[in-house]
């Protein structure tokens, strides 16, 4: 039995008695069995085929549209390739990334606020186009939103202890003068966003008709009346106040309050009922209720 033994490790070191290597799955480095890893039957050196070229995010590989834009925040300008099929909340969360601003603090403007819901196909943004961006860091709203809320706060309480607005004498003597008759049409029970049109057809507190433009690429109202146009920073505005007046409560008076006191409101009666939520937001930033 040794003897046999000896012989069959004698006879696997023997010239021209190779042993028979196992197969390999296909793929695995070798092609049916060669011992030269590598190597193609031939014996000549396998090549792999040259990889395909990857591009920012991967969009071309996957045969995605990009469209070139400019986002403008701040004074500061960003250059971003951005897929033509992504909707406007996935451009903000592409801001987010490159400013820090939160999506909810940001207003995007393209011919008006962005929608977040379409693709910017479909609201037809090309290459180019310029985004403009609005608003601030949580860092910034902090420092200034204290004496905001303190502000906001006393006028509700003043509110309270005095009777409805739309009774006062300085405010019935303008709604007595009645509905206009070229107002904008109101919605009732309906939030809408604002149009991209001015609100017009209001009367202010003189009596005298009066149009509201909201400059959201400039961050700026325009309170415009036959003889001027006030262009006033959204952020110089403490506060807006309004009411639904009594027997129309499809419209409300509403005050922008332009100074510390009372005595600084700019009145605007007959604002239709289903703008008064967006004109709040726009002008005051939805992050006023952080």
């Amino acid at each position: 039995m040794a003897a046999a033994a000896s012989a069959a490790a004698d006879g696997a070191e023997e010239p021209g008695m190779e042993a028979e290597a196992p197969e390999l799955p296909l793929g695995c480095g070798g092609e049916g069995g060669s011992p030269a890893a590598g190597r193609s039957p031939e014996g000549e050196e396998r090549r792999d085929p040259p990889q395909a070229s990857v591009s920012n995010g991967g969009d071309a590989e996957s045969g995605k549209e990009l469209v070139e834009l400019k986002v403008i925040w701040n004074k500061n300008k960003y250059d971003v390739k951005f897929c033509l099929d992504s909707t406007g909340a996935e451009l903000k969360q592409k801001i987010h990334s490159l400013t820090g601003l939160p999506p909810a603090m940001q207003k995007v403007m393209f011919k008006g606020l962005l929608p977040e819901e379409k693709t910017l196909r479909e609201i037809k943004v090309t290459n180019g186009a310029k985004i403009m961006v609005v608003g601030s860091t949580i860092n910034d709203v902090l420092a200034v939103n204290t004496p905001k809320e303190a502000a906001q706060q006393e006028v509700k309480a003043e509110e309270n202890k005095k009777e409805p607005l739309c009774r006062q004498k300085q405010h019935r003597k303008v709604l007595d003068k009645g509905k206009p008759d070229d107002v904008m049409p109101s919605v009732k029970g309906v939030q809408e966003r604002l149009p991209t049109v001015p609100l017009s057809g209001m009367y202010n507190k003189s009596g005298g008709k009066v149009r509201l433009t909201f400059k959201l690429e400039q961050d700026q109202l325009w309170i415009g009346t036959k003889e001027r146009t006030e262009k006033l920073p959204m952020g110089s505005i403490k506060n807006v106040v309004s009411e639904p007046i009594e027997g129309h409560e499809d419209y409300h008076m509403m005050a922008f309050q332009l100074g510390p006191t009372e005595a600084s409101y700019y009145w605007v009666y007959w604002v239709p009922t289903q703008y008064v939520d967006a004109i709040k937001d726009t002008v005051l930033g939805k992050w006023q209720y952080f």
